[in-house]
């Protein structure tokens, strides 16, 4: 469904080219922020040098001050809500087919361990950190136009060597991150989230995953619940929710579409379904993100 905002979408409206497989911008003010809940379609890492932001991240509010940064996957909803006027941040969008296209194992970035809260870290770097991300920022921006043989490649082991900082960095701020678990079961795991990304709001039967992951419904539940503590049904009807918050952020669809389109069959069972997990009706919470 691509009814909702996308960041694609916002970028191609100020001009900035999308059909790159990656972005680096300077790090001046590019554009005006968008005030719509949008849905990132890139892995990305933004960096405030300067100023500070508010941003509210799958319905959470964070702060984020010079040398803080986000990092996020595909799939997660980000919504700016307040920004001081010298607020400046470096950004990097990239495409998880691009950077792994000469990497063996398609969960290298998963394996980071850079996303504490599922799909998205917000973490602080100290001054000596954020300088060594810097470096390799500037430097990505500098090679960004190369035409030459490798210059594809040169820009991937960029990003890898500035992930791998980004990991280090999140891992030194002691927040709490995934434990490793046996190989098989995180592969399935992570399998199983990439899945739930792609099918979700269509597909939302735990029997349909195990179906597509050739493994049995017990099998499932129990390798999702090791790794991650919830149930696959959980995991589903978050991302669930994660789509509705972007699709009631668009004024021109009512609550009974939106419903539909989600697959409830009335406005009253989404409603439920709503409030349930996001404990505000979605009339109200329509109200909050459009005035």
């Amino acid at each position: 469904m691509n009814e909702y905002g996308s960041l694609k979408e916002t970028l191609s409206f100020y001009d900035i080219k999308t059909n790159e497989p990656y972005y680096v911008s300077t790090g001046n003010q590019m554009f005006e922020l968008p005030k719509k809940p949008f849905k990132m379609d890139f892995y990305t890492f933004c960096i405030c040098t300067s100023g500070h932001i508010e941003i509210e991240i799958d319905n959470t509010k964070y702060i984020i001050e010079e040398n803080a940064f986000l990092v996020s996957a595909p799939s997660t909803i980000v919504r700016f809500v307040s920004h001081s006027e010298n607020f400046r941040m470096k950004i990097l969008f990239f495409e998880n087919t691009f950077l792994l296209k000469n990497i063996a194992n398609p969960f290298f970035i998963e394996k980071l361990d850079l996303f504490s809260k599922g799909s998205y870290t917000v973490c602080s770097a100290d001054c000596v950190q954020s300088k060594h991300l810097f470096i390799l920022l500037n430097y990505l921006y500098k090679q960004k136009d190369r035409t030459d043989r490798y210059a594809k490649d040169i820009i991937r082991t960029i990003i890898i060597n500035l992930l791998l900082e980004i990991s280090s960095v999140i891992e030194k701020s002691g927040k709490e991150l995934s434990i490793s678990i046996e190989q098989d079961n995180s592969n399935l795991y992570y399998k199983f989230l990439h899945l739930v990304q792609q099918r979700v709001p269509e597909q939302r039967s735990v029997q349909y995953y195990a179906d597509q992951l050739f493994v049995s419904n017990k099998h499932l539940i129990a390798a999702v619940k090791k790794h991650s503590g919830k149930t696959p049904h959980q995991i589903i009807n978050e991302a669930l929710l994660k789509v509705t918050y972007v699709l009631l952020g668009n004024p021109e669809k009512n609550i009974v579409e939106i419903a539909l389109d989600l697959g409830f069959s009335s406005s009253s069972s989404f409603g439920r379904f709503f409030k349930k997990y996001a404990s505000i009706s979605p009339q109200k919470f329509r109200k909050q993100i459009l005035k």
